[in-house]
């Protein structure tokens, strides 16, 4: 994938990002600053801490910081999740990745707060040697320390999810808005090339043209999905629905039903449904059975197994019931199926 095409400043309305991103640093009372995936800034910090203003102007302490970032950052998109970790004054920090189709981006950093509990473990990305000259500087900055917000643990890994989640749902929706524009300029630009379309009226050429733009859109998204689980590169580009993911790829064998589906991503069935329909273009009891018609498939392709060995192994009641389910995605029965191929 090209990098330049997931350009941040290019994505999103900055402007409009920037004000949001104001919002969320006074509701959270955490600075917050969008960086691009070269870990370069695209915006403005919000709401930065005077003692970390200090700090930062400090041609000796500003080093330390920049690395903070920097390993934090690499950390975060190590993980594929917000990373939470101590500066070198033991100030706490977040690096929050944003991730679209398994590609880093950017990311969110956030932080300058202290612990409320001080005895959970959290690791110092960076270790500064004290000494003379830099505990000078820190006692004239004590007071803004001493003024730092002060939260939970809970209430930073809260916050810390919401950003995630938020942000990474936000860039998505821009790059499909994006990519959708594009395919609806495209055809456009097709209808003026055929003269065929000539007596058409307006409203039934751009029916006609966002008929196919969705189908496109659908099409693609189900058959990218479809394949990368049938390839074993399960990844989805929601973090919530990967527990799922990995279940139903894991265990071919269950029946799968979308309650246990939610228990294991510990979110609510009608939470599930809706965020699993935006991922895969399909109801959740469509696209289990046609992905494991896709897996029978395959076992027919490639083993002699039996059609009672298969109906088994992807965990149908009776064979009778997966002949039935494999005849209503591929027209015919694994039998007629396999004969083909051979």
């Amino acid at each position: 994938m090209n990098h330049s095409m997931f350009n941040l400043d290019k994505i999103i309305d900055l402007e409009k990002w920037h004000k949001l991103q104001d919002s969320l640093a006074l509701v959270t009372k955490m600075a917050i600053i969008t960086v691009d995936y070269k870990g370069v800034p695209v915006t403005k910090h919000s709401y930065c801490q005077p003692f970390c203003q200090g700090v930062r102007k400090d041609s000796i302490l500003s080093p330390y910081c920049q690395t903070c970032d920097a390993r934090g950052g690499l950390e975060a998109v190590r993980l594929n999740k917000p990373y939470i970790y101590m500066c070198h004054f033991n100030i706490m920090d977040i690096a929050i990745p944003i991730i679209i189709d398994n590609q880093y981006i950017g990311a969110i950093m956030a932080g300058q707060i202290k612990l409320r509990d001080t005895d959970t473990p959290l690791e110092q990305i960076v270790s500064r040697p004290a000494n003379p000259e830099t505990d000078r500087k820190f006692k004239a900055l004590e007071e803004d320390y001493l003024a730092l917000p002060i939260l939970s643990y809970e209430e930073v890994s809260t916050i810390a999810d919401m950003l995630f989640h938020l942000c990474n749902y936000i860039v998505e929706e821009a790059i499909h808005k994006n990519s959708t524009i594009d395919m609806y300029k495209k055809a456009l630009s097709m209808d003026t090339d055929n003269p065929s379309l000539d007596s058409m009226s307006s409203s039934d050429r751009n029916y006609r043209n966002i008929q196919a733009i969705q189908n496109e859109l659908s099409s693609t998204l189900i058959d990218n999905k479809i394949k990368k689980l049938t390839s074993n590169e399960i990844r989805s580009t929601n973090p919530l629905l990967q527990p799922a993911f990995d279940y139903i790829y894991h265990h071919k064998n269950k029946n799968i039903t979308l309650s246990d589906m939610a228990k294991q991503c510990h979110i609510s069935p009608s939470y599930f449904s809706r965020i699993f329909i935006k991922e895969t273009g399909e109801n959740f009891s469509v696209f289990v059975p046609r992905l494991k018609m896709e897996w029978a498939k395959q076992l027919l392709e490639t083993t002699d197994q039996s059609i009672n060995q298969i109906s088994d192994e992807l965990g149908f009641c009776d064979a009778g019931y997966f002949i039935k389910t494999f005849k209503k995605f591929e027209i015919v029965t694994p039998a007629v199926y396999r004969n083909r191929i051979k």
